[in-house]
């Protein structure tokens, strides 16, 4: 298995994510593109010991951006959702 900091990038900070923590006990994560839900759900469970009972994914396709002449698009990346088992919490969303 690879590095789980290599899979888990960062928390998603929003206000719907902020919604989807108190209402379902859910936390959003970027996560790298290649990584699948397995391996999101071990890479969550050492870096943060807690229990996973679901993982939901989604590919957020890059926008395409213009810098003066040039054209170009911002790269693809992936969200995972991850519903933590009843009594489980991750304290680092607590802070925020």
């Amino acid at each position: 298995m690879r590095d789980p900091r290599t899979i888990i990038l960062k928390p998603v900070i929003t206000e719907k994510s902020m919604f989807l923590k108190e209402k379902n006990n859910q936390v959003t994560f970027w996560v790298a593109p290649d990584a699948n839900k397995i391996e999101i759900k071990k890479a969550v469970e050492n870096l943060f010991d807690v229990k996973v009972e679901k993982v939901q994914t989604i590919r957020v396709k890059g926008k395409p951006k213009r810098f003066g002449r040039y054209e170009g698009c911002r790269p693809l990346r992936k969200k995972a959702i991850v519903r933590l088992a009843p009594g489980h919490t991750i304290d680092f969303f607590e802070s925020v």
